[in-house]
């Protein structure tokens, strides 16, 4: 029985490495496809943001006015804080002036005078015209009836112009609508006409100091819009002709219109607002990269993706303005772009 056993073992030994060195089946080899990368279709641009820069706001030179005391004197009450909202005509404070008490004697003799010479003419003329007197002697009454007319008129100019009072007093009224940047007086301090006791900046009238990146050098130019955060928009109104040697930067100075909230020397980012020229076309600022040294776009053709070098003009809140290189309607990626320029070199 051992022996049978033993027999059968080595007939079968043979049959069973062989089924050992037999190799399985191999598995079918995995297909690698390439991801599709999403894109954006390029949009006509002619006004959109070209990109946003630091500015500073400031106040051009008409907006600040000097409200200046035409009388020395001294201060008798003050009626706005440094920093307060006024209106035009609005009283700013008040001065005991005694050269405005000698202007309002002069104004009151100034006006008997001409009572005087009113009636003196009158009398005069009447008798001249009886024949009592000579004619001449009524073309004298009336010469003098002028002069004390003139007198009275500039007495009363005077006083008019300098807020005076016949008792003295002189009253400071804001000459526009603004903020009071400056109050340089104090209640019972004395007053000379040569200082400026106020100092009012209008309000609504501020200007920006934009800062230009050199790539938007040649691109912005007077007449374009520019907007700030709040809604706040202006206009530029001029650009420097060249650029600063230390922040290698273009100045450039817009206008605002009506800007609640400002403060002269506040530092803001400014968005300008225009398109390069008619062919300016826009696309999402992932679909810009560099390729030797150049901004492209990756415009999907018949034959996939191809670089196509652009002309960049400016960046803002996600979208590139592109001047040149690309147009309208075409279909850039936006993803996928370190792939697609890995195919490109190679």
């Amino acid at each position: 029985m051992t022996r049978r056993f033993q027999t059968a073992f080595i007939a079968i030994l043979p049959l069973a490495l062989a089924a050992c060195d037999e190799k399985p089946p191999a598995a079918p080899a995995k297909t690698v496809s390439a991801v599709e990368p999403q894109t954006a279709v390029a949009k006509s641009a002619p006004d959109a943001p070209l990109g946003t820069v630091p500015a500073i706001v400031s106040l051009p030179p008409a907006a600040r006015v000097a409200v200046t005391a035409p009388f020395s004197g001294a201060v008798r009450q003050i009626h706005v804080l440094e920093g307060q909202q006024v209106q035009a005509g609005q009283l700013l404070a008040t001065v005991v002036s005694r050269e405005a008490l000698v202007l309002a004697s002069d104004r009151a003799r100034a006006d008997a005078r001409l009572a005087l010479a009113r009636a003196n003419a009158e009398r005069i003329g009447q008798l001249a015209s009886e024949g009592v007197v000579a004619g001449a002697r009524a073309d004298e009454a009336r010469a003098a009836l002028r002069e004390a007319q003139v007198d009275q008129s500039e007495a009363a100019r005077i006083l008019a112009r300098g807020g005076a009072s016949a008792d003295g007093i002189v009253r400071l009224l804001a000459p526009i609508s603004g903020r009071v940047s400056k109050v340089a007086v104090e209640t019972g301090g004395p007053l000379d006409g040569m200082t400026a006791p106020f100092v009012i900046d209008g309000s609504n009238r501020y200007a920006l100091n934009l800062q230009l990146p050199e790539r938007l050098a040649g691109t912005v130019r007077p007449g374009m819009a520019v907007a700030l955060p709040g809604g706040a928009m202006g206009t530029i109104i001029s650009v420097a002709p060249g650029l600063d040697p230390q922040t290698r930067s273009v100045n450039a100075i817009a206008r605002l219109g009506t800007a609640p909230g400002l403060l002269a020397g506040a530092s803001v980012m400014a968005t300008i607002v225009g398109g390069a020229n008619a062919g300016a076309v826009s696309v999402p600022s992932a679909a810009v990269t560099r390729l030797e040294g150049r901004d492209v776009v990756f415009v999907r053709g018949k034959e996939g993706f191809q670089a196509v070098p652009v002309v960049v003009v400016g960046s803002a809140d996600g979208t590139t303005i592109i001047a040149e290189g690309l147009a309208s309607g075409a279909v850039v990626a936006v993803s996928g772009l370190p792939e697609l320029k890995l195919q490109a070199a190679s």
